[in-house]
Order: C-alpha cells, then sequence, then structure tokens
C-alpha cells in the first residue's frame, strides 16, 4: 500500500522593472525545474492577437488600457488553478507591491512561496526594451517605449527607480542580469526548489 503524501507545489514569482530580464529567466527556470511559466506579457499578446488579430496593427497599447485591466483575472485565475491542482508554477509579471499583492497573498495558501526579483542598470534596461520593440512584433501589444520616438531617457530612469518590488512574507533572492545571472542559475534553481 502506498501512502497518500499530498505536498504543496510552489509558486515562483519572478518580478522586476522592463526590462529586467525577468521573462528570458522564467522560461529557463521553468524548464529547469520542470514546470509551466505563465507570463502576464504572453496572456494580453494572445488577448491581442484574438481581438485584433497576427502583430494587431491597429491596435494602440496605452498603460491600463482595456486588455491590460482584462488581463490580470486571467493571469491571477490560471495561477490558482494550476496550484489548486497541485502544479508547481513560475509566475512572471512586473509584480509591483501596491498593485499585486492583494492578488498574491489568496494564493500564499495554496503553494509555498519564493520570489525571485530580477535587477539590472536603468540604462541597461532602458536599451533592452528598445531592441526588443524593433525585433518583436509581438510587443506591439504592449505600451513599450517606440523605438522610432523613444523617451527620454533620463525620465525612464526616474520611472524605473520608482518601480517597487513585491513585498510578502516569503524567501526572495535578488538576480544580477545584466550579463548572465549573477548568482548563477544553478543557484537561482536551487533556491526556488527551497535548497539554498
Amino acid at each position: 500500500m502506498t501512502a497518500d503524501v499530498t505536498l504543496r507545489p510552489t509558486l515562483i514569482v519572478i518580478s522586476g522593472p522592463s526590462g529586467s530580464g525577468k521573462t528570458t529567466l522564467a522560461h529557463s527556470v521553468a524548464r529547469a525545474v520542470g514546470c509551466p511559466a505563465i507570463c502576464r506579457d504572453e496572456i494580453k499578446e494572445g488577448m491581442v492577437h484574438a481581438a485584433h488579430g497576427g502583430t494587431a496593427p491597429d491596435y494602440v497599447p496605452a498603460p491600463g488600457d482595456e486588455l491590460t485591466a482584462r488581463t490580470l483575472p486571467v493571469f491571477f485565475g490560471v495561477l490558482e488553478l494550476l496550484l489548486r491542482s497541485g502544479v508547481t508554477t513560475v509566475a512572471e509579471a512586473a509584480f509591483q507591491d501596491h498593485v499585486w499583492r492583494q492578488r498574491l497573498e489568496p494564493l500564499l495558501g495554496l503553494a509555498r512561496l519564493r520570489i525571485v526579483h530580477c535587477t539590472v542598470d536603468a540604462d541597461v534596461a532602458f536599451r533592452r526594451t528598445l531592441r526588443r520593440a524593433r525585433q518583436d512584433p509581438v510587443r506591439r501589444a504592449h505600451a513599450d517605449p517606440d523605438p522610432e520616438r523613444p523617451p527620454d531617457q533620463a525620465q525612464h530612469r526616474v520611472n524605473y527607480q520608482a518601480f517597487r518590488r513585491i513585498s510578502l512574507d516569503a524567501p526572495a533572492l535578488e538576480v544580477d542580469t545584466t550579463d548572465g545571472y549573477e548568482p548563477g542559475h544553478d543557484q537561482i534553481v536551487a533556491f526556488v526548489n527551497g535548497r539554498a
């Protein structure tokens, strides 16, 4: 006879400001752990595709636009469904404390929480956001800086530094993504698996 052991899944929150490398890290961690990565921006991109087709040339994103507002409950609904089903999950978004805490707290009863906060210099993040806007037409779903008319870099730096990371009573790890990962990828995976 086998024992019925039910272990709580882990919710791995990967956060940071725009251009901090969180999406790339989220998919890499999910592959290493063997679990899904649920990325808020990818959900919105799918909504834009459904509502406007293809790369959505007629869609003009803005901070807090209608599709952005619709994305939030879908994102958390997917997370809740997976966690209630016992699935360890990577959740990736720009989790700012004043916006996201109230939606994350109800999930704490369903999973062990690990927070990974991505950091990089504001100027590096600025260059990354411009590069991805040029190279990836799907990014038109977001209010990223327009590479043809980029915003003032000093203002971007002020906005970047105003980011307020999620603050919950849970193990947290800061990862510098400037050139690879510091601490290294193996240490990040050990942390999210609860071995560091």
